[in-house]
């Protein structure tokens, strides 16, 4: 093991070097994976754009704003930030010239950030991104907000009452590999962004797993991120450490593969940490209790879905857009094909109170997962063309109870038309972020 004060020299050298504007490679290097493990480039990218440069659209309660450009530009970017202001707009939400930050990007769960970490990220972000001269797009909110008096008076008491002060606090009960997992999960990783539910005012209503509405689901642009905690059914009560692991490294499960937003997080963000990170990671999720949904409980297969499929002539109208459109790939018997299709039977994601998600991915299918390089063989299609609101409405409630499903069949054509609305088909592109 290196000695203390041989650590403690060969940091304060690379910080030195930072500062400098002539890093360490293995600064650099650090950087890079706290980029990484914080999924910065899938928010701060456009479609189609260049890396960082922002300019993808974000939709909020309030109105739609854009991500804004972190690349070195003096100009356009954050290469004139020094690290104390990097660090202020990083875990307190507030720029350069005092202006606050809309809280879609998440620096209530970046406040848990060490200042290793941070000095890293600083150090890749002005030297190992290059400079784009993009400027950063207008807010689109109601005119009356659209003020800088009055976003920034909002803000300041937004933050007052909702951003943590003082970073994240070691568990000395619990082991390393737990906590290292919690500070992943609950500040770099920011998982609770998605998979927690919101207040009134857009605020998470948990940042730690101490409360039980942390990591249990929550509803974002028409996605469903599921419930995260021990909770049978819908919840990762059967789920192991080892099956977390899997799925955070490969995007695939036990009785589910990831679709819609978490494709990014996969294919940018988890698959490129380290094993034992992610073990970390996956110990701590396991740990966090049932509770989030308690009336959620396991199904109990049921064969009597496959039979009618396979013999009943009087089909309804959703068994016979399941048993021509979505048998194919996921079965009769609604297991699918392991490990890369999915089973429809037991799936978490059709499982969930709120059918948000299976409507969405129906209607829009999902991009590929690329893990190691590799795109899947395999994609979900979408059926926005093929098949109508009331049609979507017919197969996902057939889905939601066929097979001893038991969730709830309560879709209509209504629920699929708003949907159909507000989103747009997944792109049959192969699409690999750069970091560099």
């Amino acid at each position: 093991m290196m000695p203390k004060f041989v650590a403690a020299v060969s940091a304060a050298l690379l910080f030195a070097g930072a500062a400098q504007g002539a890093s360490a490679p293995e600064l650099l290097a650090r950087g890079e994976y706290v980029a990484r493990a914080g999924d910065c480039i899938v928010c701060h990218t456009a479609p189609g754009g260049e890396s960082f440069a922002g300019g993808l659209k974000m939709a909020t309660p309030l109105g739609t704003i854009s991500t804004t450009n972190i690349t070195p530009d003096r100009d356009a970017g954050i290469g004139a930030y020094s690290f104390e202001e990097f660090d202020r707009a990083m875990r307190k939400g507030v720029a350069k010239d005092g202006h606050y930050l809309f809280p879609a990007m998440p620096y209530p769960s970046y406040a848990n950030m060490t200042e290793p970490d941070m000095r890293a990220l600083y150090a890749f972000f002005l030297e190992g991104v290059a400079p784009v001269k993009q400027a950063n797009a207008k807010k689109e909110l109601p005119d009356w907000m659209n003020k800088d008096w009055v976003l920034n008076t909002g803000l300041r008491l937004w933050n007052a009452v909702f951003v943590p002060g003082d970073g994240y606090q070691a568990k000395t009960e619990k082991g390393m590999a737990w906590n290292r997992g919690a500070y992943l999960v609950e500040g770099l990783g920011h998982c609770g962004s998605c998979h927690t539910p919101r207040g009134m005012f857009f605020q998470e209503k948990a940042m730690t797993g101490d409360d039980s509405a942390f990591m249990s689901g929550a509803e974002l642009d028409h996605w469903s991120a599921p419930n995260l905690r021990g909770d049978a059914g819908d919840g990762l009560g059967g789920w192991t450490d080892a099956d977390i692991f899997a799925f955070l490294k490969t995007g695939h499960g036990p009785n589910t593969a990831a679709f819609g937003t978490m494709i990014d997080v996969i294919n940018n963000s988890t698959q490129y940490l380290s094993d034992e990170d992610l073990m970390g990671m996956a110990s701590y999720i396991k740990s966090l209790p049932a509770g989030a949904r308690p009336n959620a409980k396991a199904p109990t297969y049921d064969n009597k879905t496959t039979d009618r499929l396979i013999g009943a002539d009087d089909k309804t109208s959703g068994e016979k857009i399941y048993a021509v459109q979505c048998a194919g790939c996921h079965g009769m018997d609604g297991k699918g094909k392991a490990e890369f299709v999915p089973p429809i039977a037991g799936n978490p994601a059709v499982l969930d109170k709120n059918p948000a998600s299976l409507i969405n991915v129906t209607l829009n299918g999902s991009q590929r997962l690329v893990v190691g390089g590799q795109p899947d063989a395999y994609r979900m299609v979408q059926f926005r063309v093929l098949l109508n609101d009331q049609q979507v409405a017919e197969v996902v409630n057939f889905i939601r109870t066929g097979w001893g499903n038991n969730a709830s069949a309560t879709v209509k054509a209504a629920d699929v038309a708003t949907v159909r609305k507000d989103t747009d088909p997944a792109s049959d592109q192969v699409v690999i972020l750069r970091m560099r």
